[in-house]
């Protein structure tokens, strides 16, 4: 049956112009029902004016026919485009593509420019961000560009461009508005979650303003009031003058009030329902499954009250505020009114550093008026060159840092979609580790990811905190470098053994021939110092290195050949290992090391893939991690030939036929895995997302299990499914296309 709505107009204190809220009779909310909640300026002050757009939406939602986005065609001569703007907004396809708005303000230059782009990896507080200072040759203390700290900083793209141009140059894009709205929407809900737990006032707090996965700091963008700064920003600051800085058009002391009241009113809602959760229960009386089953269905029930919502409303109102600082540069924003992208241009190199700082930084003083957590990419270009240079010219580079590796436990840790994609087609990726301690599991899956896809030759290493590397063994810097070196002759190993020895073996040799050792790069480095004189020579080494990296071709005539059965092996390997962890993940079955998620985590991620702005969630991976068990598979079958035709190949000349195929059949995984388990299993990942009340974490985690794992990645058996036949079809057409490419036989 049809469901109708009504929309009506409201106006936000302390606001002149009107919005209108109602519920889309297309869209989902967040228990994956049609009925989204939406809210949205109607750009306009006059109170007949906002009455009658208002009207002309009601019509629109009294009538199913034009909810179609065909439809709007027909109504542009009709109703005003704002309404039509509002309506259709979320059931159009959306063209918003960051990268291309960036490209159409400042394009990227490439290989036919002259350029090689590098991208940085590694941890979490490693130095790569501090490691790109040194590049750029920006002040640590008087230009803080780009942002770093102990914690997680670089939160979106930044490309950085040396140029030979005089003028500098900048553009930033934003996160859409719905997208913000949901994490902001998450936040307001951890934070309900964390009052029913009973949590101390300042944990309320931090959960209301900074998300779980720390990508959306809201604290950042409102402030953290009276709770006390953390170690996220610099210490070094002039408290007097940030502050000055921050507090120019923004009162935060009513941004306070706000968040203060926003606590208030979600206190008042938990204890009104916090009663009808003692009601429930499980049929085995589990306390943990108790314990989720109330939360989530406090969850569903604060998600359908017009009160909780009404707090998100005042909170993002008091974000969109941000925008207003931006009294300079060029603002675009899309037909709704939400700004996706800010360029501008100067000569001056402190004017261009302290304009990009409002969407970089994560300087404590300006919390309260930073807009960091709502970019989602940043491109700089200028005559940027590093103080040790010699007065030489920029050299021709394109840096992109990104968001750290994070620490964690294993390394069967994916990458991101995206920084895949990212190493497919950049010159050089410079992995940075701290050699002060022995390199952790997210570096170690890096090298494994580079050297599976084939991009090994693309490697090098930069270890940071040399000068931190000391002991009565190591007297000399040969002997310090020789010491960093053998502490990851284990790790090598390990890679051996999971993926192979061509794998190590590259490997090896790119920490033999491009390591390099820094030290001190959290400082300017002066050349009459013997320590950072060796830093600077290891510096302007590795610029010479990218400037002359070029890709290797394959020359040899000699060519492998392989048992196609033994391809069907590596499918079934890699779809075993994926489906295994994630039934750990999921609490579908226990396994060893691999604990359940929390059901809020495991519901953000179906919510990403249902509303289709996300293929993760933190390190919630299928995406990556499908790609990854694929990429090590196929890069095991690929070492192992059953012959080789044509003259006897040398060790190089099966290494460079190996990575060749690896690296095209990487691209075309990438493809495959995204396709299957996104694009095609959208309609299940929304209908997990869809489920609460008794069981719904159970029965999402069946649903993810068996309609979108089981179907997209189906272990091979020896009574295959529809679906089993077309995976394997799937992944061995692309082998045979490289192949075949490459004049390589499947037998």
């Amino acid at each position: 049956m049809t469901k109708y709505y009504t929309a009506t107009k409201s106006r936000s204190q302390g606001r002149e112009g009107w919005a209108v809220i109602f519920r889309h009779p297309v869209r989902k909310d967040a228990s994956g029902k049609t009925g989204r909640r939406v809210r949205r300026g109607l750009g306009t002050a006059d109170e007949s004016v906002a009455n009658q757009l208002v009207s002309d939406l009601n019509e629109i939602l009294q009538r199913p026919e034009l909810w179609e986005p065909a439809a709007r065609v027909g109504l542009v001569a009709r109703f005003d485009e704002r309404v039509l703007d509002i309506f259709y907004d979320g059931i159009e396809p959306s063209a918003h593509d960051p990268e291309h708005l960036r490209d159409e303000v400042l394009p990227m230059p490439g290989v036919e420019d002259g350029y090689h782009s590098v991208l940085m990896l590694g941890t979490t507080g490693a130095g790569k961000t501090t490691l790109v200072r040194q590049f750029l040759g920006t002040d640590p203390d008087t230009e803080r560009f780009p942002s770093t700290s102990t914690a997680k900083t670089t939160v979106a793209d930044t490309e950085l461009i040396f140029s030979r141009d005089p003028m500098f140059r900048a553009v930033v894009t934003f996160v859409g508005r719905d997208e913000v709205i949901d994490y902001l929407t998450e936040c307001v809900s951890e934070a309900a979650l964390a009052i029913l737990r009973k949590a101390s006032e300042p944990d309320q707090r931090r959960r209301l303003l900074d998300h779980p996965n720390q990508r959306f700091r809201f604290s950042y963008i409102l402030g953290r009031g009276k709770l006390t700064m953390t170690d996220d920003g610099d210490d070094d600051f002039d408290v007097d003058e940030a502050e000055a800085s921050s507090s120019e058009l923004i009162d935060l002391s009513a941004t306070e009030a706000v968040v203060v009241n926003a606590l208030g009113i979600l206190r008042t809602l938990v204890a009104e329902y916090e009663e009808q959760t003692r009601e429930l229960a499980t049929e085995d009386g589990d306390e943990r499954l108790l314990e989720e089953l109330r939360e989530e269905w406090l969850d569903s029930e604060l998600r359908g009250d017009d009160r909780f919502h009404a707090v998100v409303d005042t909170l993002f109102d008091e974000i969109e505020k941000r925008f207003d600082l931006l009294v300079s540069g060029e603002v675009t924003k899309n037909r709704q009114g939400w700004p996706i992208s800010w360029s501008w241009e100067t000569e001056d190199r402190t004017d261009l550093v302290k304009a990009v700082t409002r969407f970089s930084s994560n300087y404590a003083p300006l919390f309260g008026s930073l807009l960091t957590p709502l970019v989602n990419g940043i491109r700089v270009s200028g005559p940027f060159r590093p103080e040790w240079g010699g007065g030489a010219d920029a050299p021709k580079l394109v840096i992109i840092d990104g968001e750290g590796l994070g620490h964690t436990p294993t390394s069967a840790v994916a990458l991101s979609t995206a920084v895949s994609k990212r190493i497919e087609v950049v010159d050089v990726v410079l992995l940075v580790d701290n050699a002060a301690q022995p390199m952790q599991a997210a570096p170690v899956a890096a090298m494994k990811a580079v050297a599976t896809s084939g991009n090994a030759s693309k490697l090098l290493v930069a270890f940071t905190h040399f000068d931190m590397v000391r002991g009565d063994n190591l007297p000399s810097v040969t002997d310090r470098q020789t010491h960093v070196k053998a502490s990851v002759d284990n790790v090598l190993k390990s890679v051996g053994e999971d993926v192979g020895p061509f794998a190590e073996r590259i490997l090896r040799q790119r920490i033999d021939k491009a390591c390099f050792f820094v030290g001190g790069i959290d400082e300017q480095l002066d050349m009459n110092k013997k320590r950072d004189k060796r830093t600077i020579d290891q510096l302007q080494t590795l610029l010479e290195v990218i400037d002359h990296i070029t890709d290797e071709v394959v020359t040899a005539e000699t060519r492998p050949v392989y048992d196609r059965l033994n391809l069907v092996l590596a499918v079934r390997e890699a779809a075993n290992g994926f489906h295994e962890r994630w039934a750990g993940l999921l609490g579908i079955n226990y396994v060893h090391g691999i604990p359940k998620e929390h059901w809020t985590r495991i519901k953000a991620l179906s919510r990403r893939f249902a509303e289709g702005f996300a293929d993760e969630y933190d390190t919630l991976k299928p995406v990556g991690e499908l790609k990854r068990e694929l990429d090590e598979q196929i890069y095991r079958m690929l070492q192992q030939p059953v012959r080789w035709e044509g003259p006897a190949p040398t060790d190089e000349d099966k290494q460079l036929i190996i990575d060749a195929l690896a690296k095209a059949i990487s691209k075309e995984t990438t493809v495959l895995t995204s396709r299957r388990i996104n694009a095609d299993r959208k309609k299940a990942w929304q209908e997990a997302y869809a489920e609460y009340g008794t069981n719904s974490t159970f029965r999402r985690a069946r649903i993810i299990s068996n309609e979108v794992y089981d179907r997209a990645a189906p272990v091979p058996t020896v009574t295959p499914s529809p679906d089993q036949n077309n995976f394997l079809h799937e992944v061995t057409a692309v082998v045979d296309a490289v192949a075949a490419n490459l004049n390589v036989k499947l037998l």
